[in-house]
């Protein structure tokens, strides 16, 4: 995590709450006083209480940073509501079903967004022997390259990690209408409709 917890954030949240400062500070074990301070910029609670504030405040120790309840509104998990996220330091992949706060390497990973491909980024989908045959036509250099192609559809997100002067290809059984999606480390997510 880049930052501490601001003393605003806690006010904010324990006011949704409608906590006085009293009730906050006895159900995490400080006085009213200690609650005061933190909320007015005066100090910043003890890295042992993080824990009994996200608890108090009916939080996850990462949504208490982030500063916000993430209520996950996928329901239903429709998998073509799923997220994707990447690390730009250790390029590591991370999925969710739904709306999440998430960090990988001290850093909070936004949700890629895909967007339409593009003439640099042009995803070919053929039909082969009753799988999806994908390419990538771009570079595959250690600096610039395809990542990750993935395919999904609305009950499953199925993705295949690729790697610098590998072949920007892969094969997927067809699993009916969805979408499939190209990561560039450089230009992000695009996608083309099945």
């Amino acid at each position: 995590m880049n930052q501490y917890i601001k003393g605003e954030v806690i006010k904010a949240l324990r006011e949704k709450k409608r906590m006085t400062q009293a009730e906050f500070a006895e159900k995490i074990g400080v006085t009213d006083k200690a609650v005061s301070k933190w909320e007015t910029g005066r100090g910043l609670p003890d890295i042992t209480l993080v824990e009994p504030i996200a608890k108090a405040l009916g939080l996850s120790v990462g949504e208490l940073f982030a500063g916000e309840q993430i209520i996950n509104r996928n329901v239903a998990s429709n998998m073509r509501k799923a997220q994707l996220y990447v690390c730009p330091i250790c390029g590591n992949i991370i999925q969710s079903t739904g709306d999440a706060a998430l960090s990988c390497c001290g850093i909070t990973l936004p949700a890629l967004e895909a967007e339409e491909c593009d003439d640099s980024h042009a995803i070919r989908v053929e039909i082969i022997e009753g799988e999806y045959y994908v390419t990538v036509d771009h570079p595959m250099t250690k600096d610039h390259y395809i990542s990750f192609i993935a395919y999904r559809t609305g009950d499953r997100l199925e993705t295949i990690k690729l790697y610098p002067e590998g072949n920007a290809e892969c094969r997927f059984f067809r699993r009916g209408r969805g979408e499939i999606l190209a990561y560039c480390n450089r230009h992000g997510l695009f996608r083309v409709r099945t």
